[in-house]
């Protein structure tokens, strides 16, 4: 977004100019959008109708993959207007709709997957403490707070009108230039970049890492040779997760902010690195389907079987298990209640079934 301190600068005009930017952000969208509508469309039919929301895991992911489909449908107008020599004609509400949606996609997704992260995180470190909190009425919340977090951060896009007409080029853009008043002074802006930048992406990247981080070492001290496919499992989501932010999330919400301190104090502008970076943050709908795979074995084996690739190698661990953030987890011996599913040998771990409930 170039903000419309006393006009657009020469580096934002150079970009809507640019016939490359054109074409490369209208060939982009088309690939994701090809890519998202349907692998998020068959995502959720798995997850709603064939695996059900029946644990907390499996609510957070269908909460993304509707985040997912709520960006690809708004796609098709980014598509136009930047095929249209970024002239937007479709009026102020539905600019600011999608805009509202681009960002309510990349946020949500953030938190969406930090919210997975730490579901992992408890059932796989701290099984039995947390067994109360690891219930789907939680993740119900989680989802529902996450997305009143987003529209309250997200309103002042919702109130404004993001359209601005570039008099040099005859063309009406769709938040290419940000109106100063769109806020009422300068330490407000500054309380709109500190929530976008460090409460909907810093805090919930460390978090991520860091739940990822320990969920591994867990996975990694566990002797039991029957957790292998689980430790592989939950090696592969969190490098897809982490790839997420590295490559999706990272470039744009640090480009965001140099852009806009760079406008705001030193005159500055980054917008055309920006708008890549903008663009690039919606190849996480590309890459979402893949959490699901990793996330959920259930998942896995009915992908595969839609696929006509068979079943995936079994455990006595797998077979009981749904997915990797089921209810049943790993539980010390002394504290397992009554007798497992199965016989097991001597000294291997026993586990306790922790069903999550309404």
């Amino acid at each position: 977004m170039e903000m419309n301190l006393s006009g657009p600068d020469n580096a934002t005009i150079r970009m809507l100019r640019d016939p490359a930017i054109a074409v490369v952000l209208p060939v982009v969208y088309s690939l994701v959008a090809l890519v998202s509508i349907p692998g998020n469309l068959f995502a959720l039919w798995v997850l709603c109708f064939r695996i059900g929301p029946k644990s907390p895991s499996v609510i957070f992911m269908i909460n993304l993959s509707v985040t997912d489909l709520m960006l690809a449908s708004v796609l098709p107008f980014q598509i136009y207007y930047h095929c249209n020599g970024h002239h937007w004609v479709f009026g102020v509400a539905l600019c600011n709709a999608v805009t509202v949606a681009f960002y309510a996609n990349m946020y949500s997704s953030i938190l969406t997957m930090t919210c997975i992260g730490v579901e992992r995180f408890l059932g796989v470190v701290h099984p039995m403490s947390s067994a109360r909190w690891r219930r789907r009425r939680y993740a119900v919340a989680a989802c529902v707070g996450t997305w009143l977090l987003l529209l309250g951060a997200l309103s002042p896009l919702a109130r404004t009108d993001l359209t601005y007409t570039v008099e040099t080029l005859g063309i009406i853009t769709c938040f290419d230039v940000l109106k100063w008043n769109m806020l009422p002074s300068l330490a407000t802006w500054a309380v709109f970049l500190f929530t976008l930048f460090v409460v909907l992406f810093l805090v919930p990247f460390v978090v991520t890492v860091a739940c990822y981080t320990a969920t591994i070492l867990q996975l990694l001290r566990t002797r039991d040779q029957h957790g292998l496919a689980q430790r592989r499992r939950s090696v592969h989501l969190a490098a897809v997760v982490l790839l997420a932010f590295v490559t999706c999330f990272a470039p744009n919400n640090f480009v965001l902010l140099l852009h806009m301190v760079a406008r705001l104090f030193f005159g500055r502008s980054y917008y055309h690195v920006y708008k890549l970076t903008l663009c690039l943050s919606c190849l996480n709908n590309c890459l979402d389907p893949f959490v699901y795979y990793f996330a959920s074995r259930e998942f896995q084996l009915r992908l595969r079987g839609y696929l006509g690739y068979g079943q995936l190698p079994l455990d006595s661990v797998d077979t009981r298990a749904e997915s990797i953030f089921s209810g049943r987890t790993l539980s010390a011996r002394s504290a397992a209640a009554g007798a497992p599913d199965s016989p097991q040998p001597a000294g291997s771990p026993r586990f306790q079934r922790q069903e999550s409930v309404c």
